[in-house]
């Protein structure tokens, strides 16, 4: 299809010749659209600064829920409740904290529409439907176009709604950070050692069956035998206390020839006759163990197959596990029941908490593999 302008040179849609001009054709050459009336704020000064103090102020309101957030949160206890009915109570401090949480957000969100609405560029745009891949230039117009979008949102003229949004937004972490408190303690080192590092076992404290609570007598065990157990000492706690400790203090005593076992110089009294005593949760994620090769002397983690050698200090042979398993250092009483000399401790003497490994944890005197008295020595002069 060809036409002639008014120069009478040939005008062509589509495909351009040499010679001849071309015509960009529109699906629709005249929509119908009536031309936009400018907006009040853009013919009006004092009406644009008057919007650009709303939108100011919408964006500050932020900030202030978000410190009665905080504020609610410490000043409501946790157990006052909202009551409407017998049967209709809601905890106060959630219905406050999600109250002044959402009006921040809704505050920002009004103060973002109404600076679209009338600051913000007023222009209708049209562009047609083009390749996937941008070309170098269509890179470079995008950015200009990002460039003239910026000027038309007027954040160079008015610094004063992107300050107030910046502070709003920033603001929204407070509540974020506070809630994290709910989380749980803080591990802090001292936090750790009084809660990980530390058990119920102590010298004296009887090794028992973990199901009977029954003593066990070392002369009632054979070899090859395996018993889970507990200290005896856990009966005396209720609920919660209960629970942590036994979390913490599952054993398993196993009974092995001591002529086909390897005991490290400074374990040599850590044991009665071939009975060994270790912690029973595993130092990879700490799922309990309790598969026992007799012949091996392995006991393998059921969860990812972590492999410990308890006739050569509990190391680990094959798995995830990067640590050994605790030993409890154990003797008998004057009636002949198992007994604990310490809580779990390393061959230097330290606490050595149980369970699994976490990354505060400071495993470095920890046994990863068996060592020489030599090397013992070694890092006691080092210490």
């Amino acid at each position: 299809m060809s036409e002639h302008n008014d120069h009478d040179e040939p005008v062509v849609e589509g495909r351009v010749e040499e010679g001849s001009t071309a015509v960009v054709s529109k699906p629709i050459p005249d929509p119908g659209l009536e031309a936009e009336a400018p907006r009040y704020s853009d013919v009006n000064e004092a009406a644009a600064k008057r919007y650009t103090r709303m939108v100011a102020g919408l964006f500050l309101l932020a900030p202030l829920f978000a410190i009665a957030y905080v504020v609610v949160y410490f000043a409501i206890p946790v157990d006052y409740q909202i009551v409407v009915s017998d049967t209709q109570k809601y905890p106060a401090q959630n219905v406050f904290l999600g109250l002044t949480l959402g009006l921040a957000l809704l505050a920002i969100g009004v103060g973002a529409v109404q600076w679209g609405r009338e600051i913000m560029g007023d222009h209708e745009e049209a562009e047609e439907r083009h390749a996937a891949a941008s070309s170098e230039d269509e890179r470079a117009e995008f950015m200009a176009k990002v460039d003239k979008g910026i000027e038309q949102a007027n954040v160079g003229r008015r610094k004063v709604i992107l300050g107030s949004m910046g502070v709003g937004v920033g603001a929204l972490g407070l509540p974020l950070i506070i809630s994290l408190g709910d989380l749980g303690p803080w591990p802090t080192g001292k936090w750790l050692d009084e809660h990980y590092m530390k058990t119920i076992w102590a010298p004296g404290v009887r090794l028992v069956n973990d199901v009977t609570f029954t003593p066990i007598r070392a002369a009632d065990l054979t070899i090859g035998q395996l018993v889970n157990a507990e200290p005896e000492t856990l009966q005396e706690l209720d609920g919660h206390d209960t629970l942590v400790e036994k979390s913490k203090s599952a054993i398993i005593i196993v009974r092995m020839n001591p002529n086909q076992i390897t005991i490290p110089a400074t374990r040599q009294d850590w044991h009665v006759n071939g009975i060994l005593c270790y912690s029973k949760i595993c130092t990879h994620v700490g799922c309990p163990i309790s598969l026992w090769e007799q012949q091996t002397h392995h006991l393998l983690c059921p969860c990812h197959q972590s492999t410990f050698d308890l006739g050569n200090s509990g190391v680990v042979v094959f798995g995830p596990a990067s640590r050994a398993l605790p030993q409890l250092p154990i003797t008998v009483d004057a009636e002949g029941y198992l007994v604990a000399r310490s809580g779990f401790v390393d061959d230097l003497g330290n606490p050595l908490a149980p369970g699994p490994s976490y990354f505060e944890r400071d495993s470095s005197t920890d046994l990863t593999r068996p060592r020489s008295v030599e090397e013992l020595s070694e890092q006691v002069g080092e210490n």
